[in-house]
């Protein structure tokens, strides 16, 4: 009888501890997604009152002017993100693979490791300042290209952990009978252990280019600015999170409601881009 109702007791406190972090998970939950609706609702409201047709194909009108439109913002922005994920994309996948299948057992490597974690959260305006002092300061002018680097630098350790991470769940017994067939390690790692990965690693990279894809504190002090159409990645280039920036700290009404416009255009393009992979992976995992 004693045991039954410390039993019931140990099952009462259970199924009270349960409510209560339930509760607690589902409040901060709603709060975090009260804030989140409320900068998409505002985004969006102020927005789509000023997006048009001239917004990407003008480039923009003198200061004061009404009219023209943020072409050279698009352009720039797409061309600078593409750069970086083209260099970082790479970089990041090739050292996740590094990490999990040559270096696990080694505690060089590991401390290389912790290090890169430590660099997912690396503060963005640090990056800027690295390359501006490596790149920037040395060529005596701000570049594209530049721009692009510390964005790659950004993009290189979310991909490289996430790689880590998904090809340490690849069961050691498919690389063991890799070996056992014959094959050899390069072999190993790309047709079984990348291949049982290659979701994981997709959603890395979308991760990644997620990350650089609103950030604007490395470009200012790399890629800078220009208020002109430019396709010469040597010279300053425009951006969107930069222009933004301007627009909407400048003293013209003009100004304010394209950086609106601008503001939509990257928050939901964004928004379209991570659905669109991320239904990709779902695809690629039915299809598996």
């Amino acid at each position: 009888m004693g045991d039954e109702r410390h039993l019931r007791r140990v099952i009462l406190k259970r199924k009270v501890i349960n409510v209560v972090m339930l509760t607690l998970s589902t409040l901060t939950a709603m709060y975090g997604l009260v804030w989140l609706f409320w900068i998409l609702g505002d985004v969006l409201i102020n927005g789509f009152r000023f997006i048009s047709l001239q917004l990407f194909l003008n480039d923009p009108t003198p200061p004061g002017i009404e009219g023209g439109g943020l072409r050279h913002a698009f352009v720039g922005h797409f061309i600078i993100t593409s750069l970086a994920a083209l260099i970082g994309v790479p970089i990041g996948i090739g050292t996740g693979i590094f990490f999990a299948e040559y270096g696990r057992h080694s505690k060089l490597i590991k401390t290389f490791r912790n290090i890169t974690d430590v660099l997912v959260s690396f503060p963005s305006i640090v990056i800027g300042t690295f390359v501006y002092a490596l790149m920037v300061k040395p060529l005596g002018h701000f570049s594209a290209i530049s721009g692009s680097v510390s964005l790659a630098l950004l993009m290189i350790p979310v991909i490289a952990i996430t790689t880590d991470e998904i090809l340490k769940l690849v069961p050691n017994s498919l690389r063991e009978a890799g070996y056992a067939l014959g094959a050899h390690r390069w072999q190993v790692i790309k047709d079984i252990s990348i291949s049982a990965a290659k979701r994981g690693i997709l959603t890395g990279v979308i991760l990644g280019i997620a990350r650089i894809s609103g950030e604007t504190a490395p470009l200012l002090f790399t890629s800078f600015n220009n208020n002109f159409f430019s396709l010469d990645i040597t010279k300053p280039m425009a951006s969107l999170t930069v222009t933004i920036f301007q627009y909407a700290m400048g003293p013209y009404e003009e100004w304010h409601r394209q950086a609106w416009a601008a503001s939509l255009v990257l928050t939901f393009g964004t928004l379209l881009f991570f659905i669109t992979a991320k239904a990709v992976v779902h695809g690629m995992r039915r299809t598996a």
